[in-house]
């Protein structure tokens, strides 16, 4: 197998195992927060800390030398060409209020270029995995099947997914801006997880998605999952998808809702 290949198969098999524990060990009250981080409604719990910690360790027994960026903290630098990109858990208020919508992403780069990823998605009993330049698949418990996003929704017929920030001021600028997206949509998804937002897109589920404050670890594996099953994300005028805002879409309805955002001033707040 090519090295993309081996490390999607250590990012599948780590991903799924952190799921099944964070399924398994979940206290029936809710996890604890132990700490919140950009606002008292951006929490933190032991289980993403906890699961961090497992993934970290299973790769790092097998791979000693390679990088990781971690959203709780676990990065480091390698000495090896590889870097991983870990969300543990994508959704973590889905997480603490037992909502199925969350995951755990895990994204394999190579020199700076994102190679393999994995979304685990334990409650729906989901697994999207890409390949750079191998495509996107989903696996259930009922088989295999390629993903491929929509194209050519016409914006008026598009449902959108978008997420929000957590500080107020920027929360009350991301409603203005919906109030210009909402007439020219179909509709409007919010689900509480970028990189199962982006997996949505990537099946056909939803037709686009937008968000500013996303990170790096939010959209590593959600966005090659996006790119091999046809679609394209990026930020506003070509600029990477990243933190200023991420605009995901099949052929045509990318273009339409770029353009449709950009008088909104996305981007402020």
């Amino acid at each position: 197998m090519s090295l993309p290949d081996d490390l999607l198969e250590l990012a599948v098999a780590t991903a799924r195992e952190a799921g099944r524990m964070l399924v398994d060990k979940r206290p029936a009250e809710g996890p604890d927060v132990v700490q919140t981080k950009s606002s008292p409604t951006d929490v933190v719990t032991q289980m993403d800390q906890a699961a961090e910690r497992l993934i970290i360790e299973r790769i790092r027994a097998v791979r000693p030398d390679d990088g990781f960026l971690g959203e709780e903290g676990g990065t480091r630098a390698g000495a090896s060409a590889v870097r991983w990109v870990i969300d543990p858990i994508d959704g973590t208020v889905n997480y603490l209020y037992d909502l199925p919508d969350w995951a755990v992403s895990i994204a394999a780069e190579v020199d700076g270029v994102t190679v393999a990823g994995a979304v685990d998605m334990p409650r729906r009993g989901e697994t999207y995995t890409a390949v750079r330049g191998g495509g996107a698949l989903l696996h259930t418990a009922s088989g295999t099947r390629e993903l491929r996003c929509n194209a050519g929704v016409p914006l008026e017929r598009a449902l959108v997914a978008t997420g929000f920030g957590y500080a107020a001021e920027r929360r009350a600028h991301q409603a203005r801006v919906l109030t210009g997206v909402l007439p020219n949509v179909r509709d409007i998804r919010r689900g509480g997880s970028c990189c199962v937002d982006l997996c949505s897109l990537a099946a056909g589920r939803v037709d686009a998605y937008y968000e500013r404050g996303v990170q790096a670890w939010d959209i590593a594996a959600g966005a090659l999952v996006v790119q091999e099953a046809g679609g394209r994300i990026e930020g506003l005028d070509g600029a990477p998808a990243g933190p200023e805002l991420t605009v995901a879409g099949g052929p045509g309805t990318f273009e339409a809702l770029h353009a449709l955002l950009k008088p909104l001033e996305p981007t402020r707040g």
